[in-house]
């Protein structure tokens, strides 16, 4: 499995969000859906090929806990952000991205739109 590391550059005293890095349609379709409770320092990077908003959506369906959800531009922009609501239909960005982070809802307090992030890939052992 790959792992990152999100930078808040904006926020650098902020402790960064360990994610698994998630490009595979059927890794992007199944996310958190299914589990029934969330580790705070639990985090899934959805990657897309490009910026949109479309492709960039996310579905709650069979989710039965609250994410709270970011949704980064391929330059690193955050675009939005929410907390995505278990069994919520769908959610779609305000503006294109590539990357939609999803974690414990907790941990949304450390971004906001307009935010930058650096992504570094990590080699756990």
């Amino acid at each position: 499995m790959r792992y990152v590391l999100i930078h808040n550059t904006n926020r650098p005293s902020n402790q960064p969000v360990l994610a698994r890095y998630c490009t595979s349609f059927l890794c992007r379709l199944r996310g958190f859906t299914f589990r029934r409770e969330l580790h705070p320092d639990e985090a899934i990077l959805l990657v897309q090929s490009k910026d949109s908003r479309l492709d960039a959506a996310i579905h709650m369906l069979g989710v039965w806990i609250d994410l709270g959800v970011v949704w980064i531009n391929n330059t690193g922009d955050v675009v939005d952000l929410c907390i995505a609501q278990a069994w919520h239909p769908f959610y779609i960005p305000i503006g294109p991205a590539r990357y939609v982070l999803e974690m414990a809802p907790e941990r949304l307090g450390a971004f906001q739109a307009g935010d930058t992030v650096k992504i570094e890939e990590v080699f756990l052992d």
